[in-house]
């Protein structure tokens, strides 16, 4: 164990130099879900559906599920044209129901983990074959570049990948991956 309470060489993640805008993109996000996974081991459905603080229903089994949203949207809905596909965990009316569905079943867990890989492996197959980055697409009433989209998870995973951090620390103290 580290000085973290970390199994030494648990990082996953790739650091190998990366050439151009495509292949520095894809590092980042490729990285950033890796340690949003690590974050999320070895936790029981229970620990995973932990809320941060009241009134918040933020919980990282809540954000299992709103990456699996995130990443079915950009890449289904927006990428590849299709945005009269229903978006995961949400409803008319539950918006939030990624956040409000996460509760501390063990079936929901697996439901959860199940959907993020497979919205990850289908982003990562559609984006292998998409090489024009420069290619726009509709988001609402704009057309934004592909990249714009690739940078934005990016961001988004970011962004969560701090509140899993904190998320994680208040459950067992465990800090960096």
């Amino acid at each position: 164990m580290s000085d973290n309470g970390q199994p030494e060489g648990a990082d996953r993640r790739d650091y190998s130099p990366t050439h151009g805008e495509r292949e520095n993109v894809l590092a980042y996000l490729r990285n950033y879900r890796i340690t949003f996974e690590m974050k999320c081991e070895g936790l029981d459905a229970e620990q995973l559906a932990r809320r941060s603080v009241p009134p918040s229903t933020l919980s990282l089994l809540g954000l299992v599920r709103h990456l699996a949203k995130v990443e079915h949207s950009w890449n289904r809905r927006v990428l590849q044209g299709h945005p009269e596909i229903p978006l995961l965990y949400r409803t008319e009316s539950d918006r939030d129901a990624d956040f409000n569905g996460a509760v501390p079943d063990p079936a929901v867990v697996e439901e959860a983990w199940a959907s993020w890989r497979r919205e990850v492996a289908a982003a990562d197959a559609w984006i292998d074959q998409d090489t024009d980055w420069d290619r726009t697409v509709r988001v609402h009433d704009d057309e934004i570049e592909v990249r714009d989209v690739m940078v934005h998870l990016v961001e988004e995973y970011a962004r969560h990948v701090g509140h899993a951090d904190l998320l994680r620390e208040c459950i067992d103290g465990r800090t960096g991956q």
